[in-house]
């Protein structure tokens, strides 16, 4: 049975955050230049987020800037470092923050590839999304609606509570539940234009372009969408089976194209890849490594092979993505 992380991993579970509101367009490059422009002489851009001027800053009510701090921390555009005997974390600049907005690579989040990584940042490993990573590995119903996801998360909370992973915060509250599941739908499903219930419903999150959530017949039933995915580039799958392998089984040689679809955790679940899309996927991660990793099937056992994992730079090959398909653009 595969192992679930939320258990297996020692990241900090956490709900809640957003404040009912998906991420919407702008709010990382938002989040991400207030705190290039307003850090303090450290680098620390705590008080970007804090301050009294914050509202007039982002131009949004007091709960939108919480959400905006949420949503740039959880995909790695902003970093929030603990630092021993201060109470308050450091808000740093992500990894991916700098590639996308700093180095100006996808500032506005056109390429299809931006939002892949995204989804992966969010969903991949527990921690700020915990709800995200739960809801694409271990939330495996055919259809649903917010109600049998509502009850089946109350029910693995309630588990994750007895085993003590919870920690100080023994119970997550039936209303902090609700409210995630809600926010996790309008992350991945917009809304058609007459079905939306308030104003702010018209800025649909951009993740909702990837289709991963869709809706399965009448009423309010959705599904998620397993199967190839055109749209994700090979630098996305190759940087998400990097991070897994080195994140959760750096001592492994090799890995079966069915390990890789199924177990938690792994670009399978989190990208909704089915086992033969995967193996395509695999097939050509040869080329794209020069060999680091290779796929062998010559046993009659799908296998991939790491031969040289450091010798990769996965952040180079997606510059190097952002860089071809920018000049494809150009001209």
């Amino acid at each position: 049975m595969p192992r679930s992380l939320l258990i297996a991993s020692d990241s900090r579970l956490q709900f809640a955050g957003h404040e009912t509101f998906p991420l919407r367009y702008g709010w990382l490059k938002k989040a991400y230049d207030a705190v290039v422009e307003r850090a303090d002489s450290t680098g620390n851009g705590a008080t970007v987020f804090n301050d009294d001027a914050a509202i007039s800053w982002f131009g949004v009510g007091r709960n939108m800037v919480i959400s905006i701090k949420h949503w740039a921390i959880a995909t790695d555009i902003l970093v929030a470092e603990d630092r021993p005997g201060e109470r308050a974390a450091h808000i740093l600049l992500g990894r991916t923050g700098k590639m996308l907005f700093g180095e100006n690579r996808d500032p506005y989040l056109e390429h299809p590839g931006s939002l892949w990584l995204l989804h992966w940042m969010l969903a991949g490993k527990p921690g700020r999304a915990t709800v995200w990573h739960w809801a694409f590995n271990e939330f495996h119903e055919p259809t649903f609606d917010r109600e049998l996801m509502r009850r089946r998360l109350h029910r693995r909370c309630d588990e994750l509570s007895e085993s003590g992973r919870l920690g100080k915060e023994r119970t997550i509250s039936d209303i902090t539940i609700r409210r995630d599941v809600e926010c996790l739908v309008r992350t991945y499903f917009a809304l058609p234009g007459g079905a939306r219930r308030a104003p702010e419903d018209s800025i649909e999150c951009p993740l909702a372009e990837l289709g991963l959530i869709q809706k399965a017949g009448v009423g309010e039933l959705y599904r998620f969408r397993r199967g190839p995915k055109s749209s994700l580039p090979d630098e996305v799958f190759l940087f998400a089976l990097l991070d897994f392998w080195r994140t959760y089984y750096a001592a492994r040689k090799s890995f079966s194209v069915d390990f890789l679809t199924f177990e938690r955790g792994s670009p399978g679940q989190v990208f909704l890849l089915d086992e033969e899309a995967v193996a395509e996927r695999l097939v050509r991660l040869d080329a794209l490594t020069d060999g680091a990793v290779r796929w062998d099937e010559s046993s009659g056992m799908r296998q991939l092979y790491g031969h040289k994992l450091e010798s990769i730079d996965e952040w180079g090959l997606l510059r190097a993505m952002y860089d071809r398909d920018l000049r494809r653009g150009a001209a």
